[in-house]
């Protein structure tokens, strides 16, 4: 059965026209508090067992090109919604969930953190359990400085509360989930980082981390990500990453990662934008956001099918086993 009606024009990208579906199975929020509205919208099964995969951006106020990487494949989907049979097939069975700007008030000032001063990457209450870098592991001196995790003790921030509401209603109760957090801003090079960021012990869920590297591997075999654990980098204070998979029930796995678009390549091949608060962070020439967007869609259309097809390479028994032991011996922890 068709999500959309064959004769509708495709639908353009904006996300005040994203209520003009006529999907019975999509859905549009918005999430209110004080004066600050989070949109956010989904589509797929309704099934409360069905894999759900999470794609999250504008943490940053100053990333906005991670924001455009997800509002591109949103804008992909729509599009294809009137023709693609196999993307139907696939939304009977698997949700997918999008919250492109987490912080409107940062993206709206020109800030990489929120109005208040806070690094929202850096608001969850709990601690590294080793040093972390000096200022950029996360600070409690003053929202003035970079970095600043908010004042101790104080409840989280307005956007981090909406992000983690969103994973605890909308993905942690699931059987499996996944989550993609887009950033920019570190690095020659672009990254897929998982939890922990707060420790050098490795998530519980290892295993099933390493299963799905495995996989994007053989599926995209010339991708160039660095797909390792957080911490393989530098730990912080507050990930809220860390903080969400924690939460989640026992019983379900959840595989948050957080996709780090190395800013400072484009940065080598224009070096004037460093001079550009917003060169810093992304890519300022048209054909380079073109290339970034194209770049990327794979790798989200890969986790919608990883999703959909979870049983057939999610490990059980003996291979969890095994694949602990390869991925122990494949991410060595070393000094971050």
């Amino acid at each position: 059965m068709p999500l959309l009606p064959q004769s509708s024009p495709p639908p353009t990208i904006d996300l005040y026209t994203l209520t003009g579906t006529q999907d019975t199975t999509a859905t549009f929020n918005e999430h209110e508090t004080l004066k600050t509205i989070f949109f956010t919208a989904s589509i797929g099964s309704r099934n409360p067992m069905a894999p759900v995969v999470g794609f999250f951006g504008g943490i940053h106020g100053l990333e906005r090109i991670g924001s455009q990487v997800v509002l591109d494949y949103m804008q992909s989907l729509l599009y294809r919604l009137p023709w693609d049979e196999l993307l139907l097939k696939q939304l009977e069975k698997i949700r997918l969930v999008f919250m492109p700007i987490v912080n409107p008030g940062g993206m709206w000032a020109h800030k990489r953190a929120n109005p208040h001063g806070v690094d929202l990457m850096r608001n969850a209450p709990q601690r590294a359990e080793s040093p972390v870098p000096f200022l950029a592991g996360g600070q409690t001196l003053s929202p003035l400085l970079p970095w600043y995790c908010g004042k101790p003790g104080a409840a989280m921030q307005t956007e981090s509360a909406a992000l983690l509401k969103v994973v605890r209603e909308q993905l942690a109760t699931r059987p499996f989930s996944l989550a993609l957090d887009c950033h920019s801003g570190y690095g020659f090079g672009d990254s897929i980082w998982f939890p922990y960021a707060k420790t050098r012990r490795w998530m519980p869920h290892l295993p099933e981390m390493f299963a799905l590297k495995n996989i994007l591997e053989s599926a995209m075999p010339h991708h160039d990500y660095s797909f390792e654990p957080q911490s393989k980098q530098y730990l912080l204070h507050g990930d809220l990453w860390d903080h969400a998979y924690d939460a989640t029930p026992a019983q379900n796995i959840f595989l948050p990662m957080t996709l780090e678009l190395g800013s400072w390549l484009w940065i080598r091949k224009n070096p004037r934008q460093i001079f550009s608060r917003h060169g810093i962070f992304n890519p300022v020439k048209a054909h380079r956001i073109k290339r970034v967007l194209r770049r990327h869609a794979d790798l989200l259309d890969f986790l919608a099918r990883a999703a959909y097809s979870a049983p057939q390479w999610l490990p059980i028994g003996d291979r969890r086993i095994e694949l602990t032991q390869q991925a122990t011996s494949f991410w060595r922890t070393r000094r971050a």
